[in-house]
């Protein structure tokens, strides 16, 4: 699930470091300005210093104006550097914020191949910990640039005080530039493994709390938890590399630096014994070394860019998957036949739907059963391009699905879904959701046609609750769910067992309601309890991952195998609407009361449920 960086992801993460660097031109540029300002009032510093002692020494009169335009200078440079922290602060902010909001949109442009491929966890640590890591390139690298405007600066200075000096420093910066090659080179490789094993833990903690229900039934809390950290030590490993490369890397650095500015005070020392300089100029060479040297802000410096690159790294394998594109053409007129031609479509190297050739005559309904594991969900994927296919084609009213425009394909296709997802503050938006103009009237239309209204309106805010503070159980959350494909409409509308939790009179009325006739709209059902799809026009039984049959539930009835699908659920035709008393006594309990929450069927005269076609089977799960 999570790839180590190597050396193919390179050139796009310098693509991807070339484009942050691109949307904050203007701001890298005043940034670069205002810290090539500070060095340059660094620079200027020791010389000034240096006359200034000469002429105290001399006792010249002027000298109090020159100590006062040292002070300047050192003001300016405070002012300098503070100005210069402000707009490396903003400058990373933009950074990071255009690196989330590009990503973003990436990640959900890829649909269930991103989570497929990173895992959520994974992906949550990329876009918010490393995007915050890769932003702070920009900043990072004005401050090198200006790190290195010192040490080239400090050599230059030394040239015009005496060639001599500049020439003893030069002799030894070889070394001192390896060293600061080597440190940028194994920095980079050190923080990649790091950010990796984050990763890795951000992935099982991101599990782990989505199944806590279930480690917690388990009394597994514990064995989760060593699980969830298990990866501490290589962590820790990862972390002390880092820190050792750059502890060597200093130290390396400091042995190097005394040496170059011993050889240069020495050398300036020779030259004041020679009445060539003056103590001024020894002076103002001292702090010339020292800045040339600038091995503590290089290796600072090197350091964040080399935790940016590494960042960078990461968030460019994320870019660097495609995205499906997407044409240009409308549909024509129709009521939304579905075509699979040959889709052949592959999960984590495993062949899940294998050749699969169907087609629903647009108006009907088509319910896909199968056992376990069959590909049925991947099947309704595909359908509605949630997903591309490996191989063959699917078309909706004679066009391909991968040559409709984005919005043309969407309009089109609805979707519900097993465990909806609620998007949006309110209740009303949560049911609105990517509609651009839907109206309260139409919200609350999709809503009753969901049998979701009545509980709605008995939140605190009604339509107006806040969906993080609307109380809701499995079955209202798919009620929730199948009200937002309602809502969205269009001419093909697809079913991912999102009628999984309800109880079976709110199922009966939602059923008689999605499958009455409708020849404007075709309906595509996974289907998990024979009643469901007794009440299909057709059936498709999906088997290892290819069609075995296509007909009428009674027809497929007479398998074996169909039969077995259901496993003891009493699905044989003509039993549809045979619910017995005690099977409504049983499910509402004393009194006739369906349990809270459920939608109760109007009761007849004989003491049974009117239209309930079946009782409810065991289920399983795809």
């Amino acid at each position: 699930m999570n790839s180590r960086p190597d050396s193919a992801t390179w050139p796009a993460g310098r693509a991807l470091s070339r484009a942050v660097l691109r949307q904050g031109t203007a701001r890298c540029a005043v940034l670069c300005a205002v810290s090539t300002a500070a060095t340059a009032a660094g620079l200027l510093l020791p010389a000034l210093l240096g006359h200034t002692l000469d002429l105290l020494l001399a006792r010249a009169p002027e000298a109090g104006r020159w100590v006062g335009g040292c002070a300047g200078v050192v003001l300016l440079i405070s002012l300098l550097d503070g100005c210069a922290g402000v707009l490396t602060a903003t400058a990373d902010a933009h950074a990071t914020a255009w690196l989330r909001r590009h990503l973003t949109g990436h990640v959900l442009a890829l649909g269930p191949r991103a989570t497929a491929r990173f895992g959520s966890g994974d992906l949550v640590a990329r876009l918010v910990g490393n995007a915050a890591q890769a932003g702070t390139a920009p900043g990072a690298l004005a401050a090198l640039l200006a790190a290195l405007a010192g040490p080239v600066g400090g050599v230059v200075a030394l040239g015009l005080i005496d060639p001599w000096l500049a020439a003893v420093f030069l002799a030894g910066a070889p070394v001192l530039a390896l060293l600061l090659r080597a440190f940028a080179r194994d920095t980079s490789a050190c923080v990649a493994d790091y950010q990796r094993v984050q990763g890795r833990i951000a992935g099982a903690l991101a599990e782990a709390v989505g199944g806590f229900r279930t480690i917690r039934a388990a009394g597994a809390e514990e064995r989760e938890t060593a699980r969830i950290l298990a990866p501490l030590p290589e962590l820790s490993r990862a972390g002390h590399r880092m820190w050792r490369v750059q502890a060597r890397a200093a130290a390396q650095a400091v042995t190097v630096a005394p040496l170059l500015n011993l050889g240069v005070l020495a050398v300036a020392g020779l030259l004041l014994a020679r009445h060539r300089l003056s103590v001024g100029e020894v002076l103002a060479a001292s702090r010339y070394a020292v800045l040339a040297t600038g091995v503590g802000a290089l290796v600072g410096q090197l350091a964040a860019l080399g935790r940016a690159r590494a960042a960078t790294g990461r968030l460019a394998e994320l870019r660097a998957e495609p995205v499906p594109a997407h044409g240009t053409a409308g549909l024509p007129p129709g009521n939304g036949r579905l075509e699979l031609r040959a889709v052949t479509a592959r999960r984590g190297g495993r062949t899940v739907l294998d050749g699969v050739d169907l087609t629903v005559p647009g108006g009907t309904t088509l319910a896909v059963v199968g056992r376990s594991g069959a590909g049925k969900s991947l099947l309704a994927e595909v359908a509605g391009r949630l997903a591309d296919p490996d191989g063959g084609e699917v078309l909706l009213d004679g066009v391909p699905l991968r040559a409709l425009a984005r919005d043309e394909l969407r309009r089109a296709v609805a979707y519900a879904f097993e465990r909806p997802v609620l998007l949006g503050p309110t209740i009303e938006d949560a049911i609105a959701f990517g509609l651009p103009s839907a109206t309260p009237a139409a919200v609350r239309r999709a809503a009753r046609r969901a049998r979701a209204d009545d509980f709605v309106r008995r939140l605190p805010h009604g339509y107006a609750t806040r969906t993080t503070d609307a109380p809701r159980s499995g079955g209202e959350s798919q009620r929730l769910g199948l009200a937002r494909a309602f809502a969205r409409g269009g001419r093909l509308l697809i079913l991912d067992d999102a009628l999984s939790s309800l109880d079976t009179v709110t199922e009966h009325h939602i059923t008689r309601t999605l499958l009455a006739p409708d020849p404007d709209r075709t309906r595509l059902l996974i289907a998990h309890r024979a009643a469901t799809a007794a009440r299909a026009d057709r059936v498709a039984w999906l088997d290892a991952g290819r069609i075995r049959a296509v007909g009428t539930h009674r027809e497929l009835w007479q398998e074996a195998g169909y039969r077995a699908v259901f496993g003891g659920d009493d699905g044989a035709p003509g039993t549809e609407g045979a619910a017995t008393r005690s099977d409504v006594a049983a499910r509402d309990g004393p009194r006739g009361r369906a349990p809270a929450g459920d939608e109760p069927g109007r009761r007849t005269a004989t003491g049974t449920t009117d239209g309930i076609e079946a009782a409810p089977g065991r289920k399983t799960r795809n």
